[in-house]
């Protein structure tokens, strides 16, 4: 798993990408120079997001945490309690599992049958999605609906998540900003608030 505190892009000075163009250059730029090992430890990240998440309650931005996963998962009591902290925060965590791996662990994260609890908590909302990539290969070879079976499913509670995060504090939709020719920031390491943020 790479770590959120390494600036994929590179750059330890200015962590953003621009755009969703930058956030997948400086995903394929990893690809090619980082070596993945294990444990995998899923808590550091979400801790990590949520952290940012806790500086801008007012709806004014939401974070979406895609994580992409083999299965194994290395600290699940840690990871509970980093999700049932979480699920008070305007975020999602989306989880994508590759390869022929059991995911039961991940199955739990996802809390559509049973929210996940830790400590004797349970999560405020369900704010987890996971979503095996093996269910979505597509025999006959049309990896154009493939993926766009995938890509629906993968985006598919965001919106509900969203919305139940605004009605559980409250806050209304405000009206649209006038719009600038700056395209949105997106980071990949420690952000500066106030920013659009994805991470590794």
């Amino acid at each position: 798993m790479l770590n959120v505190l390494f600036a994929r892009n590179s750059n330890a000075e200015n962590p953003n990408c621009v755009a969703i163009e930058g956030v997948l250059e400086a995903y394929f730029q990893s690809l090619r120079t980082v070596q993945l090992y294990g444990p995998t430890n899923f808590a550091p990240v979400i801790s990590q997001v949520a952290r940012c998440a806790a500086e801008v309650t007012d709806g004014s931005q939401f974070f979406v945490l895609l994580m992409i996963t083999d299965g194994v998962i290395s600290d699940m009591d840690q990871t509970k309690e980093a999700v049932v902290n979480a699920a008070g925060l305007p975020m999602s965590i989306i989880i994508v599992g590759v390869g022929p791996a059991e995911f039961d662990a991940m199955e739990e994260l996802d809390g559509d049958e049973v929210r996940v609890s830790s400590r004797g908590r349970s999560a405020e909302r369900d704010i987890v999605q996971f979503v095996p990539f093996r269910d979505y290969m597509d025999r006959s070879g049309n990896s154009v609906l493939s993926m766009a079976r995938l890509a629906k499913d993968v985006l598919a509670e965001i919106p509900e998540q969203l919305l139940s995060f605004m009605k559980s504090r409250g806050l209304e939709p405000r009206p649209p900003l006038p719009a600038t020719s700056d395209p949105p920031s997106m980071s990949t390491s420690t952000p500066a608030p106030k920013q659009s943020k994805a991470h590794a």
